[in-house]
């Protein structure tokens, strides 16, 4: 069956976006326009018109310090190996580890991509019981402590995209959503107890970049039969402690 001019056009676009996604296999280093467009062989603008959509489903990111681009989180949803162009993981490791010695429970660390959320870094308890993580787990950011802390932050047409109805979880309403939202803020943390998980609680806190914006959630996760409410609370001080060393070291 021939195929039509626009299906040519598509999968052509389709070629490009790989080849310059392809740029990151041969060097994990940040590229900028310029040179994506020159070893792609791509006219600038057709390459920036393709970053952009590749960074709308988060398939690459740009420094906000260098405009250059990296690979983005949404690949830590297709490999873990992702993790590896990403400098951020190694400095943010040793305050996981850290937390999760005070804490006994597992830490974890997401990133919000689009209206979702994926974990790129974890330390699990070393309790026998305990929250078992996956890397490259997406969750919507309606849902779970972690979650809420990154919509709370995010900007107006995020929050818009995800209080939408037809995203909402069963049961949640979009005026109990938007206060908890707005509680969360004003405190600096959220909880959450069963809300994804069956038998899991959480608690979590903003990480903030230099400009401001939260790009990160740090979060202690176990069994609901430990992570009681007072003794999740009594994790707050510990927690925000470990989520402006991480904004520090974020901002260096």
């Amino acid at each position: 069956m021939p195929q039509t001019p626009s299906g040519q056009t598509t999968v052509r676009a389709v070629e490009r976006a790989l080849d310059i996604l392809l740029l990151f296999a041969h060097s994990p280093r940040a590229w900028s326009l310029s040179e994506i467009a020159r070893h792609t062989g791509l006219h600038k603008s057709t390459a920036h018109r393709l970053l952009l959509a590749l960074q709308q489903k988060g398939f690459v990111r740009r420094e906000p310090e260098s405009d250059r681009y990296l690979l983005g989180w949404s690949l830590y949803s297709l490999g873990a190996n992702a993790s590896l162009h990403d400098r951020w993981s190694d400095a943010a490791k040793p305050v996981l580890v850290r937390l999760r010695d005070e804490t006994n429970e597992t830490v974890s660390l997401y990133v919000r991509s689009g209206v979702e959320r994926i974990r790129i870094l974890a330390v699990e308890s070393l309790q026998p019981i305990r929250n078992v993580v996956s890397i490259g787990e997406r969750y919507p950011l309606t849902i779970g402590a972690s979650g809420k802390v990154l919509l709370a932050f995010a900007g107006p047409e995020i929050v818009e995209a995800a209080c939408h109805p037809d995203r909402l979880p069963k049961g949640v309403r979009q005026m109990d959503l938007r206060s908890q939202l707005e509680t969360i803020r004003q405190e600096g943390y959220a909880l959450s107890r069963q809300e994804r998980d069956a038998g899991a609680a959480a608690v979590a806190a903003p990480v903030f970049y230099k400009d401001g914006s939260c790009l990160y959630a740090v979060a202690v996760s176990g069994p609901v039969e430990r992570m009681t409410e007072d003794k999740m609370r009594d994790m707050i001080p510990q927690l925000k402690r470990a989520a402006s060393e991480l904004s520090q070291r974020l901002s260096e």
